[in-house]
């Protein structure tokens, strides 16, 4: 009996070969739902011993003014300032925010879509990094869903997104616009094709290609974590085959946090010897030393266009954000914030 309780709807959904929103259908009674696929759904929650829990359906019909914000960790300042900002906006809008880490984990991101808390609030904003492409039918869920990041792109839930490429891209073109030619990335994903690695590494190869820099496959570092030891050790990787560029370009700010460490420990100076842009424009990055170039991704307006579809889905809105039958899909502008980790513009440039 201990397991029969922790059978969820997307176990059902999948040994009846069926989506979780037909589940959802059947288990509420819902009129039209086709006999032969009442019977296969009937016949899995009896198989698996499948409980609904009569409270928690209630709870859906009704409002508990609390929505659930899924993130792959707390303690990155990307995901921290997103869930500050979520919490205010929905403040806002009269909603409540459970934030639920789920520590890069497809588990963990699972039970964010699936897991029997889902019962409890209104809607999710759902950031994963570990689910992908292949995963779109884990997104059929029966309550607002609105999609955060590049992990997965579709039409068939609402989505508001980041401009990685453009971002990439403009700060690799600052950095030779600054004069820079010998210009490195860290934090590559090996084979990632959709996400924000995969991204910002076509911007950055875009921006050498427009301005006819040659590519070089060795100053391409890569790093599956993009934490400050990431960053040391994406940079001494460099510097130990005694490649030194004039320029770094890090996939997030917190490895160029790391690369500056290492740079400046080998004697190094920034951005006399190496230039380094980050990426996100983090709360700290403006008090490293020294402070840091970077993309601000605009997290603000992230926030305030996921809140609001979100809120508006829960009410069943119509507005100039929802329109028609069809999703949302917003991506927010990003721009360079220029600080004393690059150097200055020849003079005469913009």
């Amino acid at each position: 009996m201990a397991e029969q309780q922790h059978v969820t709807m997307r176990d059902v959904a999948l040994n009846a070969g069926v989506s979780v929103k037909t589940v959802s259908n059947v288990v509420n009674d819902y009129e039209f739902v086709k006999d032969e696929t009442r019977q296969k759904v009937n016949k899995s929650i009896s198989e698996l011993g499948y409980v609904v829990n009569v409270t928690a359906r209630n709870l859906r019909k009704g409002s508990t003014g609390i929505v659930a914000l899924a993130i792959p960790d707390l303690t990155m300042p990307y995901f921290a300032q997103l869930s500050s900002l979520v919490i205010e906006e929905a403040k806002k809008v009269g909603l409540r925010v459970l934030v639920e880490p789920t520590l890069y984990t497809r588990d963990g991101e699972l039970n964010a879509l699936h897991g029997s808390q889902q019962a409890l609030i209104d809607g999710l904003l759902y950031s994963p990094l570990e689910l992908g492409p292949d995963d779109v039918d884990e997104l059929d869920v029966d309550y607002p869903l609105v999609l955060l990041g590049e992990r997965i792109f579709t039409d068939r839930v609402d989505h508001v997104s980041t401009e990685n490429v453009e971002g990439a891209k403009s700060a690799t073109q600052y950095l030779i616009r600054t004069g820079c030619r010998r210009i490195a990335v860290i934090g590559a994903h090996p084979g990632e094709e959709v996400g924000s690695a995969a991204l910002r590494y076509r911007g950055y190869r875009e921006a050498l290609e427009e301005e006819d820099i040659e590519f070089d496959k060795d100053l391409v570092v890569e790093s599956r974590m993009w934490h400050r030891s990431d960053g040391v050790n994406a940079m001494n990787a460099l510097l130990d085959r005694h490649i030194v560029p004039d320029g770094v370009v890090a996939l997030n700010d917190m490895l160029a946090s790391g690369a500056m460490h290492a740079i400046q420990m080998r004697g190094l100076s920034i951005p006399g010897d190496i230039s380094v842009i980050g990426f996100d424009n983090s709360d700290d990055s403006q008090y490293l030393s020294p402070p840091l170039t970077t993309i601000s991704p605009g997290l603000p307006a992230v926030a305030r266009l996921a809140v609001r579809v979100l809120k508006e889905r829960i009410n069943g809105e119509s507005s100039s954000m929802i329109a028609g039958e069809g999703k949302v899909f917003r991506k927010v502008s990003s721009h360079l914030v220029v600080r004393k980790s690059t150097r200055p513009l020849p003079e005469g440039e913009f």
